[in-house]
């Protein structure tokens, strides 16, 4: 298996490459975390990183170069950004699942965009896809689609106006650096586009209450946050769904001020009747 990923998916396929004895090659951009190519590692997975400048597109050149380097039948690309089973799982489990559990009155999503099969799959369950079969739910349902600010590419396809410079971001997991084919533009009412720094603000804010996610969460909440908070929308059920564990994350640099804190700690003496001597301080009581 060889595939270019941000992560999560590519955590997935380490997972079933290892207990179904494949080999499993992985693709992504050198600022991906050490959390994450440290799980995939531990997976069996060989991680091959590419440069930041070129994100996902250039995984994914990298991808097909080793699939071509290994000849015809011996590599198979899932092609996350481009296989309608992406979408499809969405349809079938997480839309459901959100409709059943707001009880059928959500009127707002908010979602990030990674491959965009998330976003897509849940708008066609609920909104309504003669394509593929559903039925419609609520076709007014609002669908907002999330991405950085840095990397207004959805909302550039949709005939928006980007802001502010463009290029590399600080959010893992949104933002590839490309329209993902499965990406059904049509659904999207509208994107909102988020910075790295309110992105990692609020996912800070998040890990406060209780809630360790990682910045394309912070991204996500905080587009909701903006978005539920225009008075057209009150008293409207929103659902947003936060897609990153924060314990990947302590690398980011939104945990810098953290880590440095932590590498800074030193142990302290223990009290009567223990010897401080015998663990490296000067005298008996440290």
């Amino acid at each position: 298996l060889v595939e270019p990923t941000s992560g999560n998916t590519g955590i997935a396929l380490a997972f079933i490459a290892r207990e179904r004895g494949y080999r499993c090659v992985l693709t992504m951009p050198e600022t991906m975390s050490v959390e994450r190519r440290m799980m995939l590692l531990a997976l069996g997975a060989e991680v091959v990183l590419t440069p930041k400048e070129t994100a996902v597109p250039g995984a994914l050149a990298k991808a097909h170069e080793i699939l071509e380097e290994l000849g015809p039948g011996n590599g198979h690309m899932l092609q996350q950004f481009e296989n309608p089973a992406n979408p499809k799982i969405h349809r079938e489990t997480t839309g459901p699942e959100i409709w059943r559990d707001t009880d059928g009155t959500i009127d707002i999503l908010v979602s990030g965009v990674g491959t965009g099969g998330t976003v897509t799959g849940i708008s066609q369950y609920i909104k309504g896809s003669e394509e593929h079969g559903c039925p419609p739910l609520k076709p007014e349902l609002k669908t907002v689609a999330v991405e950085p600010m840095e990397q207004m590419l959805i909302t550039a396809a949709k005939g928006g106006e980007k802001i502010g410079d463009q290029g590399p971001h600080k959010i893992q997991g949104m933002g590839a650096g490309l329209v993902p084919h499965v990406l059904e533009l049509d659904l999207l009412d509208e994107v909102v586009p988020v910075h790295s720094d309110t992105a990692m603000d609020m996912a800070t804010d998040l890990w406060n209450i209780g809630l360790p996610v990682g910045a394309s969460s912070g991204a996500i909440v905080a587009a909701a946050v903006q978005v539920c908070s225009r008075p057209e929308n009150a008293g409207k059920t929103a659902v947003c769904v936060i897609p990153s564990f924060g314990e990947r994350y302590f690398t980011h640099p939104m945990f810098g001020p953290i880590k440095e804190k932590a590498e800074g700690l030193v142990k302290q003496p223990l009290p009567e009747p223990f010897d401080n001597t015998d663990y490296g301080f000067d005298t008996p009581r440290g």
